[in-house]
């Protein structure tokens, strides 16, 4: 009748070990008031470049998403964009516009409005 109570206690002490092992190697919690960072940030910049460059109507020429640049064009302007990853986890984005300008009065901002709505800002 010994052999029970002797087996209870034995599987009892590794079921709590398990647990605390299993506990222990959990990630800590992000500090309050920053949200989580996301591998997928670049991605959805780039994207949402793309996205805003084809909602203005901007030929894509050349795209390069490992070295973050694009070059367009609309008409007689040319384009260019850049996703550029920060050492913070950022990721910061830079539309450039030159050329003929006149025909495309706002162009840049257009293009930067169009990325932020399709950020959710």
């Amino acid at each position: 009748m010994e052999r029970f109570p002797r087996m209870f206690k034995v599987l009892s002490a590794s079921l709590v070990l398990g647990l605390v092992l299993a506990i222990g190697g959990c990630p800590p919690p992000p500090p309050p008031g920053r949200p989580p960072q996301t591998t997928d940030t670049y991605d959805r910049a780039w994207s949402a470049v793309l996205g805003a460059l084809a909602d203005e109507q901007v030929m894509v020429l050349q795209h390069d998403p490992v070295a973050g640049s694009v070059r367009g064009s609309l008409g007689d302007a040319t384009v260019t964009a850049s996703v550029l990853r920060q050492g913070d986890g950022s990721v910061r984005v830079e539309f450039g516009v030159s050329g003929n300008l006149a025909a495309h009065p706002n162009l840049k901002e257009r293009l930067a409005g169009s990325y932020n709505r399709r950020m959710g800002r």
